[in-house]
């Protein structure tokens, strides 16, 4: 009798389980390495010994798809629409520095970041998120789109360049004598845009 109640407790145990697992509504991906980049300008006080301030763009880096030659194709993807910049978790730049990107002031702060693409094509900008407002909507980078932007920066459009580049890159270089010019450059596929970075450090 004993063993009868065990086995049909354990049957009934079993059974909601397995219920619980066809109606679960949550269910979890990733876990793995990611592939991700960073672009980053780190200043130095010699006199101090220390650091006098540092900004970073944090990004994953998806691979460019041969459907994306189609010119067609690309327009309606991105015409109109806000881009993530990015593969898996949100790019981001960080930074302790006041900076000016494309003449729009940017405070330190953590920022997430987008690409939007003009109606018509003819302008990209660079899209500012608040991670605070993100965080608390819980939305994922995948729904950029639901994410309220903040501000924009202007991007200028460089020629085509006839190489694809296969996954995206983002680098920050600056002239030898110059450090607190720097300029941002983004490039995928054959989509390449850069912009100016002014750095406030050692005013």
């Amino acid at each position: 009798m004993r063993a009868r109640i065990l086995a049909s407790v354990t049957a009934l145990l079993i059974a909601t389980s397995l219920h619980a697992r066809q109606n679960q509504k949550i269910g979890v991906e990733g876990g793995d390495v990611d592939d991700r980049g960073s672009a980053r300008l780190l200043y130095w006080n010699g006199q101090t010994n220390a650091a006098a301030g540092q900004f970073a763009i944090n990004y994953g880096r998806p691979v460019w798809h041969k459907e994306l030659e189609d010119p067609a194709k690309f327009d309606s993807l991105t015409k109109g629409k806000i881009w993530r910049m990015g593969s898996n978790y949100w790019s981001n730049l960080y930074t302790d520095l006041p900076l000016t990107i494309a003449g729009k002031s940017v405070p330190a702060g953590l920022y997430f970041l987008g690409l939007e693409r003009s109606a018509d094509g003819s302008a990209w900008s660079l899209a500012f998120i608040d991670p605070v407002k993100v965080r608390k909507a819980r939305i994922d980078a995948f729904q950029i789109y639901k994410a309220k932007v903040e501000f924009t920066a202007p991007m200028n459009i460089e020629p085509t360049s006839a190489e694809a580049v296969e996954k995206l890159t983002i680098t920050l270089t600056h002239p030898e004598n110059d450090i607190q010019n720097a300029t941002l450059r983004v490039a995928w596929g054959h989509l390449a845009l850069t912009a100016p970075v002014k750095i406030s450090v050692g005013d």
